[in-house]
C-alpha cells in the first residue's frame, strides 16, 4: 500500500503574483530517506463548457504566452477570492470573455492540472442555453476571439491537434461523460 511521506520542514521559495512556489522536507515512508520537493500554489480554476440551444460550443482563441502560439479554447480562469464559488467564478468568466450566459451552471467535474508539482484544482463549468447578452470585459492582458463550434465537431478538433491545452481536453472528456450520463451533473 502507498502511503503518505511525512512532511518535516516547509519553506517560501518566492511570490510569482498568480502562483508561489514553496518547497517541503518529506520522508520517504519506504526507505526512510530524506527528500526536497518543490510545489506551486495557486488559486483553483474553472473551465467552462457553454452550450447554446443549437448545440453549439462557445469557444475562444486566445495567445499563450508558455507555448507561443493562438490556442482553441473554452472559457475560463482563475477562481477570485471574491467569488462565493466555483461556479460563480465560471459564470464571471463565461460573461467576461465571450459575452455569453446562460442557464443554472453545474459542476461536471474535476482535476489536479498537474498534482506532482501543483495543490490546485480545476473545475469544469457546464452552463446550458447559453445566448450573447453581454458586452465582453477582458483583462488588460487578454486578447479574445470568441468561435461558436458544432458540438459534434469537437471531437475531430482534439483528434487532429486544433484543440491542445490539456484541462481543456479534460474538461471536454468531462462534457462527453456527462452526454453519456456517466458524470455527475
Amino acid at each position: 500500500m502507498i502511503k503518505p511521506w511525512t512532511k518535516i520542514s516547509s519553506q517560501p521559495e518566492g511570490n510569482f503574483r498568480i502562483f508561489t512556489i514553496h518547497s517541503d522536507r518529506k520522508i520517504s515512508p519506504r526507505t526512510g530517506a530524506e527528500h526536497n520537493f518543490y510545489v506551486i500554489d495557486s488559486v483553483n480554476w474553472v473551465n467552462v463548457i457553454a452550450t447554446t440551444p443549437d448545440q453549439q460550443l462557445v469557444m475562444i482563441e486566445q495567445y499563450r504566452h508558455g507555448t507561443n502560439t493562438v490556442e482553441l479554447e473554452i472559457p475560463g480562469g482563475m477562481i477570485d477570492a471574491k467569488d462565493a464559488s466555483p461556479a460563480a467564478a465560471g459564470e464571471r468568466e463565461l460573461r467576461e470573455e465571450t459575452g455569453y450566459a446562460g442557464d443554472q451552471p453545474q459542476i461536471i467535474g474535476q482535476v489536479f492540472p498537474n498534482p506532482a508539482i501543483m495543490s490546485n484544482i480545476c473545475y469544469t463549468l457546464l452552463v446550458q442555453n447559453c445566448r450573447l447578452v453581454h458586452p465582453v470585459q477582458w483583462d488588460q492582458g487578454e486578447d479574445l476571439l470568441t468561435r461558436l463550434i458544432p458540438i459534434a465537431e469537437v471531437p475531430k478538433l482534439v483528434a487532429t491537434g486544433k484543440i491542445r491545452h490539456s484541462l481543456v481536453v479534460a474538461a471536454l472528456y468531462h462534457f462527453e461523460l456527462w452526454q453519456r450520463g456517466v458524470a455527475k451533473g
